[in-house]
């Protein structure tokens, strides 16, 4: 039995659009054995009622995609779903599935896909690279798909810096946030995100947080995301009034990070409140970027 650790991953950060994303130190844990035959499935944690328990389960999907790939072919699978990541939140859940399910797969069937080419593998699966990614490779990846293939490079965040995560209850697909976006943006619009996007990667690297605020702007999917995620606006602001170096909607959202590296709680509080005044609960973490992706954890006979 493997037993797989994979994080959760925030995307876009603001102006890196399917290009940047981060892992965050908060896992999911997928467990796959080789059984004598048939496929079962067990589901603790987030995602109980709402994750399939057959063969349209996204964990055995990417599983028998690598399978498939190197000519594996298993009696049966036993998988178990250990899930902290909401899902539907803007949290990368999709991805880690994806991830987790390829990388147990992989170990299973002896290690022989490279992480290289179970990240073009993953990317396939999920449409874009910028969740998956950093869930398979951990820190900030910025990616861009070439012939197929993803082009990445990854770096590590600053010290000190916190996410502060603010999760309201209510799911939001990405078909959903995608459905809303325009075919075709503004040139001034396109320069806009380019300049901030070109900005964060260099102020990530450089340690400068006072750039943060300017850096996570958009306006090539925010904008029109706002009208789905009630009080997101006065969400962003509050966050930046609060302390935060800079605020976004997490991926497709409907969560919303803050980047800080001081007053975590009273953001935290913050943000919390200001959806509860547009009538949304919502509860929030502070967590830490992770440099570590997805990784085995231990081998066993058996599952627990």
């Amino acid at each position: 039995m493997v037993r797989v650790q994979v994080p959760a991953t925030t995307a876009n950060l603001g102006p890196g659009f399917d290009c940047l994303g981060m892992a965050l130190k908060f896992y999911n844990i997928i467990e796959m054995a080789q059984v004598s035959s048939g496929l079962s499935i067990e589901v603790h944690g987030e995602g109980v009622q709402d994750i399939t328990r057959d063969e349209s389960n996204i964990v055995y999907r990417a599983a028998m995609h690598l399978f498939k790939q190197v000519g594996f072919v298993p009696a049966g699978l036993r998988i178990r779903l250990l899930n902290n990541i909401p899902v539907a939140r803007g949290l990368g859940s999709s991805a880690s599935a994806i991830v987790g399910g390829l990388v147990a797969a992989n170990v299973l069937s002896g290690n022989k896909v490279s992480p290289r080419e179970l990240l073009t593998m993953a990317s396939q699966l999920e449409g874009h690279p910028d969740n998956v990614a950093p869930a398979l490779l951990g820190g900030v990846i910025i990616s861009a798909i070439v012939e197929g293939e993803v082009r990445y490079l990854k770096i590590d965040p600053p010290p000190g810096l916190k996410v502060v995560v603010v999760i309201p209850d209510f799911q939001l697909s990405t078909r959903a946030a995608r459905e809303v976006l325009p075919q075709h943006v503004s040139l001034g619009d396109a320069v806009f995100n380019l300049g901030r996007a070109a900005l964060l990667v260099a102020a990530l690297q450089q340690g400068r947080l006072d750039l943060l605020a300017t850096a996570m702007e958009d306006k090539l999917h925010q904008p029109y995301r706002a009208s789905l995620v009630p009080g997101m606006k006065k969400v962003l602001a509050a966050a930046r009034l609060a302390g935060a170096r800079g605020v976004c909607l997490s991926g497709a959202g409907p969560s919303i990070i803050a980047l800080a590296d001081s007053n975590m709680e009273l953001i935290a509080r913050v943000m919390k409140d200001t959806f509860r005044e547009s009538g949304i609960p919502a509860r929030a973490l502070v967590l830490e970027p992770s440099s570590i992706g997805a990784r085995a954890l231990e081998i066993k006979s058996r599952l627990s």
